[in-house]
């Protein structure tokens, strides 16, 4: 991977939209929610606070719920990547 996150940040991979609901009815590519689930691919070293590094929380592997218009999105050797702050991650999924 060619990006390497910043202070708190961290690089996500969105999980696909579901294609077909629950019913079995199939969804059209502009029917289909914006995903906000997310595999975390990189994590920076951390917050800075009182001149001490914070450890992020997450870490590489996770599986993330995000804020739907949180972070900035972009592509990298043709995958859809995210890169957010972890203040934008809502929980871990377990």
């Amino acid at each position: 991977m060619g990006v390497k996150p910043l202070g708190d940040r961290v690089l996500v991979e969105a999980l696909e939209a579901e294609e077909v609901t629950k019913g079995g009815i199939v969804l059209p590519q502009n029917a289909q929610e914006k995903p906000q689930q997310a595999k975390v691919v990189a994590v920076g070293k951390g917050k800075i606070s009182d001149g001490k590094v914070i450890a992020p929380e997450v870490k590489k592997g996770d599986i993330v719920l995000y804020g739907k218009y949180s972070g900035t999105e972009f592509k990298l050797d043709g995958k859809d990547l995210l890169m957010l702050r972890e203040d934008d991650i809502l929980g871990i999924i377990s």
